[in-house]
């Protein structure tokens, strides 16, 4: 009887050990999970304005430089590719007949 009597006590703290350590792992989970979604107040970046100004033929353009695909515009404008050979950097290559600017008419 002694020998049974410790065999169900041992079962019965192993059992209260796993239901602590359950308990414990759930809390610990719950505050995780709480702190990593909760935001703190005010301190959202304010939203940036895009500074697209305009060039001296109507194009918008962004701060670096470069045209603002945005607009309708430049979208258009970037369609535009040159009929002759290119350079590497997209730039048609006036050595060719095709891409200088007096490329339809004769000389003299």
């Amino acid at each position: 009887m002694n020998l049974a009597c410790c065999c169900v006590l041992a079962l019965d703290k192993l059992y209260k050990m796993k239901k602590i350590i359950i308990l414990i792992t759930t809390v610990m989970a719950l505050t995780a999970a709480t702190f990593a979604q909760s935001k703190k107040k005010g301190t959202e970046a304010p939203k940036q304005t895009t500074g697209t100004t305009k060039t001296d033929d109507g194009r918008k353009i962004k701060k670096d430089g470069t045209p603002d695909k945005r607009y309708k515009e430049n979208k258009e404008a970037a369609k535009n590719v040159p009929s002759g050979p290119v350079r590497k950097d997209g730039q048609p290559d006036k050595r060719y007949k095709a891409n200088k600017v007096d490329a339809g008419k004769e000389k003299k």
